[in-house]
C-alpha cells in the first residue's frame, strides 16, 4: 500500500476514517451553517455576535480540559466516544428542530454552542489519542496526517454544500443532516474491536490525575514551548470560520455560496498539507515553528487582498501552512508523550489550540466589526509570526532532552540527555 495511506492496511483503523469522513463533513456544514445563521439572519452582519457563539462553543474545551484528559486516560476509550457521539448528534437535532420550525432565537445557538462545547471537550481529547489504539507506533504520525486528511476533506465538501444548500432550503435542513451524519460513527465504533490496544495505567482518582498531568508537562521544557505557539495561534489565528464569513460578507459582498467556496478553497491547501503530513516519518520542531511563521506571513498578505478573487487565490497557500503546523504539533506532541499521560496531554494541547477561542473569538470578532474585516486576520497573523520565532529561539537554546521508547515487554517511556548534534537537530 502506498506510504501515504499505510494505516489503512489495518481494519479499525479503515472503520474509524470511513465513519470520520461522514460525520466531519456534517460537521463542517454545520459550522458553515452555525456562522450564517447568527451572522446574516439573527443579526444585522453582527461579527460580535459571531465572535461570541465561537467564543461560548470553545469556552468548555479551556475549563474542561484537566476532567477530559483523565476520562480519556481512565475509562473505555471506544464506549466514549460513542457516548459524545451520540450527544453531538443529538445537540445538531435540537438546533435543527429550532430553526425547521421557526422557534430559533439568538440565545438558543449560544446556549446550544455551550453544550456543544461541553461534548466536544470530552470527545477531542479521547478521538486524538483513540488512534492510538488502532494502529502500531510506526504508524501514528500517518494516521495523524490521514485523520487530518479527512477532516479537510471534508471541509472541501461540506462549505460548499453548505453554501448551496442555505441558499436553496435554507439552515434548518443544513443541522438535520448534520446530526444524522453522526449514526455513521457510531456504527462504526460499534464495529471495531481493537487487536493491539496499547497497555495504559489509569490516572489516581480525584484530582492526582490532573496534578500528574500538570507536573509531567512542566518537566518538558519542549512541550511548554509548543504550547506557547498553538495558544497564541490557535486563540487569535484559528478563527477561519468566522474571519471567512466577515471577509467574504461585508468586506466583499458575497452570498452564502460565496462564503462556502472560500471555506473550500481554503481546505484545498489544508489538505495537500494533511496528505503531506502522512508521508512523513516524524515531524521536527524546526517543521512546526517555520510552519508557524509561514501561517502568520500568507495570513497576513489574505487579510491585504483588495479582490474577492485575490483572497481566494492566497487562501489555499495559507491553508497549506496552518494544516502543517496542526499535524506537525499534534504528532509531536502524542509521539513525545508516554501512552499512559497523552489523554491529559492531549487535553490541555487542545484545550490551548481551541479553548483560546472563547478569548479569541469575541476579540476577533469585535475588531472585525469595528475596524474592518481584514484587521480580524491581522490580529492573530502579526502576533503569529512573532510567538514562532520566539519559539524557535527558547528551543533552540533549551531542547536538552530526547525521548527513547520501549514498546517491547513492559511499555515506557525515557527522558535522556540529547548529544549537541542532538539538540541541534530538534531544534533546527
Amino acid at each position: 500500500m502506498n506510504q501515504t495511506f499505510r494505516s489503512l492496511r489495518h481494519r479499525d483503523y479503515r472503520l474509524w476514517a470511513s465513519g470520520a469522513i461522514v460525520s466531519n463533513t456534517g460537521t463542517w456544514m454545520q459550522r458553515v451553517a452555525q456562522d450564517w445563521l447568527v451572522i446574516q439572519v439573527l443579526t444585522n452582519g453582527s461579527g460580535t455576535a459571531g465572535g461570541i457563539t465561537t467564543g461560548l462553543q470553545f469556552g468548555p474545551i479551556l475549563l474542561l480540559a484537566p476532567i477530559a484528559g483523565t476520562i480519556a486516560d481512565r475509562f473505555p476509550q471506544r464506549r466514549t466516544l460513542m457516548i459524545t457521539q451520540a450527544a453531538l448528534g443529538l445537540i445538531g437535532l435540537v438546533l435543527a428542530i429550532l430553526v425547521l420550525t421557526n422557534t430559533v432565537e439568538l440565545w438558543h445557538v449560544y446556549v446550544l454552542a455551550v453544550l456543544l462545547g461541553c461534548a466536544s471537550a470530552i470527545d477531542g481529547p479521547v478521538r486524538q489519542t483513540f488512534v492510538g489504539q488502532l494502529v502500531p507506533r510506526e504508524d501514528l504520525p500517518n494516521a495523524i496526517g490521514l485523520n487530518s486528511a479527512s477532516f479537510n476533506s471534508a471541509r472541501l465538501i461540506g462549505p460548499a454544500l453548505a453554501g448551496v444548500l442555505i441558499a436553496w432550503i435554507g439552515t434548518g435542513p443544513v443541522f438535520l443532516l448534520n446530526a444524522l451524519s453522526f449514526i455513521a460513527p457510531l456504527i462504526t465504533l460499534h464495529l471495531m474491536r481493537p487487536a493491539n490496544p496499547v497497555p495504559r495505567e489509569k490516572p489516581a482518582k480525584g484530582t492526582g490525575g490532573m496534578r500528574e498531568g500538570l507536573a509531567y508537562v512542566r518537566a518538558r521544557p519542549d512541550l511548554l514551548a509548543i504550547f506557547a505557539l498553538v495558544a497564541v495561534i490557535g486563540t487569535f489565528g484559528l478563527n477561519f470560520q468566522l474571519t471567512s464569513a466577515l471577509m467574504t460578507s461585508v468586506k466583499f459582498g458575497t452570498d452564502s455560496a460565496g462564503y462556502g467556496l472560500a471555506g473550500t478553497v481554503l481546505a484545498v491547501g489544508s489538505l495537500a498539507g494533511a496528505l503531506v503530513a502522512a508521508r512523513r516519518e516524524r515531524p521536527r520542531y524546526r517543521l512546526v515553528v517555520g510552519a508557524a511563521v509561514m501561517f502568520g506571513v500568507l495570513a497576513s498578505v489574505a487579510a491585504l487582498m483588495p479582490t474577492y478573487l485575490l483572497y481566494l487565490i492566497v487562501l489555499p497557500f495559507m491553508g497549506l501552512a496552518s494544516l502543517t503546523l496542526m499535524t506537525a504539533a499534534n504528532a509531536t506532541v502524542q509521539m513525545s508523550t508516554e501512552p499512559r499521560m497523552r489523554g491529559r496531554v492531549m487535553a490541555m494541547y487542545m484545550s490551548l489550540m481551541q479553548g483560546g477561542t472563547v478569548i479569541g473569538g469575541p476579540v476577533v470578532g469585535w475588531v472585525g466589526t469595528e475596524y474592518g474585516a481584514q484587521w480580524s486576520i491581522l490580529i492573530g497573523s502579526i502576533p503569529s509570526i512573532f510567538v514562532a520565532i520566539a519559539v524557535g529561539l527558547f528551543l533552540l537554546r533549551h531542547a536538552k532532552v530526547r525521548v527513547r521508547y520501549s514498546l517491547r515487554g513492559t511499555p515506557h517511556v525515557r527522558l535522556v540527555p540529547a548529544t549537541n548534534d542532538e539538540r541541534d537537530t530538534a531544534a533546527a
